[in-house]
């Protein structure tokens, strides 16, 4: 009942005993579906080995911004190859991060920019990581084309929200398959990148108690566009915070959207399942 749109089974820091516990314990809970998410080459390899032997396991390939100084080109032209394997939904993460600046600026823009062609082209979903970056993330995705009408075109429109007299939701029904993965601006931007055809998915921190933020952009944005995700091992959620994060503890993250929205666990869990389903074009 439970769909973990962005984890990281695949990540380096785990043994392979840590690895299996993880896989245990997403097998033992009510979480039926998780995106294994790659980040450089040998981890997008692993998701998309991880999603040929799990039936509930998709993976996203891509390199991590992080990793952006070794996008040559044999490398992405191996992600492409990776792109089109079974149980393959996206491209990601991709992006910019200007906090770490673990590779140059220039490194990040032009591998970001190529890989969202590259997803452009593969008519796959995109997923953004995007961090201290905001506004540049937005305009290399508009440059590039990633909310084009011809982009849109690819993809049925979505469900909108009816009956907001306040608010008109009618434009964002479009779908640009453009995901703001574990997403930390502002409710503006958010807004901003739903009508242009953009989703959402919000991970621990919604959870935090002084994280004003992201409360606000679980409470502004329709739930028709959000999605939930863990980032494990990372940003896991209260009452947990401390410890590695998990994928069975995005039930805690889905929890808080529900009250913060209004909705009921079990509409929060079905609505996040049946968004992620149509985002990633999981049958």
């Amino acid at each position: 009942m439970l769909y973990d749109s962005h984890t990281h089974i695949n990540h380096d820091t785990y043994t392979e005993e840590e690895r299996a516990g993880v896989i245990m314990a997403i097998e033992n809970s009510d979480v039926t579906h998780v995106n294994d998410i790659g980040y450089d080459l040998a981890s997008s390899k692993l998701a998309a080995e991880h999603a040929a032997k799990y039936p509930w396991c998709h993976a996203a390939v891509g390199i991590h911004p992080h990793d952006a100084k070794n996008a040559d080109d044999l490398t992405l032209s191996m992600i492409r190859m990776l792109a089109a394997k079974p149980g393959v939904v996206a491209i990601g993460e991709i992006g910019l991060d200007f906090h770490y600046d673990h590779s140059p600026r220039d490194d990040q823009r032009l591998a970001f920019r190529r890989q969202i062609r590259m997803a452009i082209d593969l008519k796959m979903p995109i997923v953004i990581h995007s961090r201290e970056a905001d506004m540049e993330t937005m305009e290399i995705l508009k440059e590039e084309g990633a909310f084009s009408e011809a982009r849109k075109a690819d993809f049925p429109a979505r469900p909108v929200p009816h009956g907001q007299p306040e608010k008109d939701w009618s434009s964002a029904a479009a779908d640009a398959r453009v995901l703001l993965h574990c997403y930390s601006g502002s409710a503006e931007l958010a807004e901003q990148y739903v009508r242009l055809g953009g989703w959402i998915s919000l991970a621990g921190p919604v959870t935090f108690k002084n994280n004003k933020k992201t409360v606000r952009v679980a409470q502004a944005i329709p739930e028709q566009f959000l999605m939930v995700e863990t980032d494990a091992p990372f940003l896991t959620p209260e009452p947990f915070r401390g410890r590695p994060n998990i994928s069975p503890y995005v039930e805690h993250t889905a929890r808080r959207v529900g009250v913060l929205k209004g909705i009921a666990y079990e509409d929060i869990c079905r609505i996040t399942m049946e968004n992620a389903k149509r985002f990633f074009n999981v049958k």
